[in-house]
């Protein structure tokens, strides 16, 4: 999300309904591309719209914390300083300590010092999905050399001090950065006074009360099977995030077979389950980032085993490779 321009075949779609005989408040709304990602904010109500441009600002600003490419980011300094501790803002330890404690909750298959092996895959591609991805399958030598530095036991932290012990390791925020950066400008925007608003960073969505007729957002989540805009079902959220992970959203065909761009940790290779993609309800986004990723990682059996040890997680749709639909926890889900 943040190595790499992003060409998301499949994305959750909002969905604002609003009842014609409702009174109608003002609203603010604008779409810009960040974060290699098509990002929408929404409010409503009678605010300055200066909010906008400040909710825009904030996400240019943390992504210029967590991007592993942006060079001078505190990401890209950790990664390039050869071993030596490396002092960062407040926010990117609270992103990093997420990360790590989702590789515990997963016995590691989340790792966030997958940075070598990510980079190795250059899954990615620019012009708003209009080129084909130019990603390659790296060679056997490749991917062996970069799996010996991934291992989150190399992730030291004191204090806001970052240091990675071996040398050649990367991180890489990109399976939560986002998430993280969703629930921020949620938070701003509150703090703000705002009371309904929707914001959508290519997919991560978390809701600010209700909609401008009273009732809850209705969350379209399109099929991970077709290349067309067809839904699968509509969630209904109000004060929640709704995050998507899923094995179509950057991939590339290559001798007959398709990557994509989940790796697992053990092998390098993109990971092998039965979870097509998994949406998560959640309080915040950033666990919805990493409760998604997990499902496809872990497969849906497993997943589903942890989802009820996460504090703030509320429900979840995941998509099987046989096309069933599992619904978890309380989530109002309609097809």
């Amino acid at each position: 999300m943040l190595r790499k321009p992003s060409y998301i075949l499949i994305i959750i779609a909002l969905v604002v309904l609003l009842n014609g005989c409702a009174p109608q408040s003002v609203q603010h709304r604008d779409t810009r591309l960040l974060m290699d990602t098509i990002s929408s904010i929404v409010i409503h109500g009678d605010v300055d719209p200066q909010l906008l441009d400040d909710a825009f600002a904030l996400v240019e600003e943390l992504e210029g914390l967590l991007s592993i490419t942006i060079e001078g980011s505190d990401v890209w300094r950790i990664n390039n300083a050869g071993g030596e501790p490396v002092q960062v803002d407040d926010r990117t330890i609270e992103v990093i300590k997420a990360g790590l404690e989702f590789a515990e909750l997963s016995d590691g298959m989340f790792d966030i010092t997958i940075g070598r092996v990510s980079q190795l895959w250059n899954f990615g591609t620019v012009d708003s999905g209009a080129q084909a991805l130019q990603s390659r399958v790296p060679v056997d030598t490749a991917i062996k050399k970069a799996l010996a530095t991934v291992s989150c036991g190399l992730v030291n932290i004191s204090g806001n001090t970052v240091q990675l012990t071996n040398p050649d390791a990367w991180i890489d925020l990109g399976a939560v950065a986002k998430g993280f950066i969703a629930d921020y400008v949620a938070e701003f925007l509150i703090e703000q006074g705002v009371t309904g608003a929707v914001i959508n960073l290519g997919g991560d969505v978390v809701t600010v009360g209700n909609r401008q007729d009273g009732g809850s957002w209705q969350i379209a989540l399109q099929s991970p099977f077709d290349d067309t805009d067809e839904w699968i079902g509509i969630v209904e959220a109000s004060n929640v995030a709704i995050v998507a992970s899923g094995i179509y959203e950057r991939q590339f065909e290559e001798d007959g077979i398709v990557y994509h761009h989940i790796l697992d940790p053990t092998t390098g290779m993109p990971v092998i389950t039965d979870v097509v993609s998994a949406t998560i309800i959640s309080e915040n986004a950033i666990i919805g980032e990493g409760l998604s990723t997990i499902a496809v990682l872990l497969g849906s059996e497993r997943a589903i085993e942890l989802f009820e040890q996460v504090s703030g997680f509320i429900g979840a749709v995941i998509i099987l490779d046989s096309e069933e639909v599992l619904t978890v926890g309380d989530v109002e889900f309609a097809r």
